[in-house]
């Protein structure tokens, strides 16, 4: 399989992930009245959930293999 494919089905399995991630069921588990380091949970998870996206998807379009 190419190179390109590959990094290609990887790209659309984040994109899959991250349609998850943001979804009603899951951001409504952290829709609670609470703080994470002074931020309200839900704004913690949704930073935290985009940069992780946000660094995988580096990972997968900088791969050399």
């Amino acid at each position: 399989m190419q190179q390109s494919a590959v990094k290609g089905q990887r790209l659309i399995a984040l994109f899959v992930l991250g349609c998850l991630l943001f979804n009603y069921p899951v951001l409504s588990l952290f829709n609670v009245p609470a703080v994470a380091f002074g931020v309200p949970v839900l704004y913690a998870y949704i930073f935290v959930a985009w940069a992780l996206l946000v660094g995988l998807m580096a990972l997968v379009v900088e791969a050399r293999r």
